[in-house]
């Protein structure tokens, strides 16, 4: 399995890790680092047995939460957005302030994850899930293929 936030601090590893694990109770199945068409990365990606997209935003610092003015570009590629943070985080975050009525809250940590504040459903435009659906099974087919054999992925 590809390693999600290789270069990035161990907790947003154990986040992610949280999430991943709560998501699996949930049936939503995803993978890390999910390059978005509009130049964007996604920390998290997760299709659920419906089709229906999910983007999961970790954040470790007040100020990266604080400070993300980014977060609405996101909202164009999934049904679902949530932010994801550690327990220590979680306490500090001052309602509608730093969480929009469109995002979710997910407190992580490397064992378990619970959704505090469930995201709002904002269905995405039918051509816009065809695209973003294939755009997500062709990625997830090729990190398996390179998986099986690394040097796929060479020369290009």
């Amino acid at each position: 399995m590809q390693p999600c936030f290789a270069d990035a601090a161990p907790i947003a590893a154990d986040v992610a890790r949280g999430v991943t694990r709560l998501f699996c109770r949930q049936d939503l199945f995803g993978f890390c680092e999910v390059p978005l068409p509009n130049g964007r990365r996604a920390d998290i990606m997760a299709i659920d047995a419906k089709g229906l997209l999910t983007i999961v935003e970790i954040k470790v610092a007040k100020a990266d939460l604080v400070g993300d003015c980014k977060w609405l570009d996101y909202l164009d590629y999934c049904d679902r957005f949530f932010w994801a943070v550690p327990p220590d985080l979680a306490v500090i975050l001052d309602g509608e302030r730093y969480l929009p009525g469109e995002a979710g809250l997910i407190v992580a940590d490397r064992y378990d994850a619970a959704v505090v504040r469930d995201a709002a459903h904002r269905p995405m435009a039918p051509a816009r899930r065809k695209a973003e659906l294939l755009r997500f099974a062709r990625r997830a087919a090729r990190r398996l293929a390179t998986q099986m054999d690394p040097t796929l992925g060479e020369g290009r």
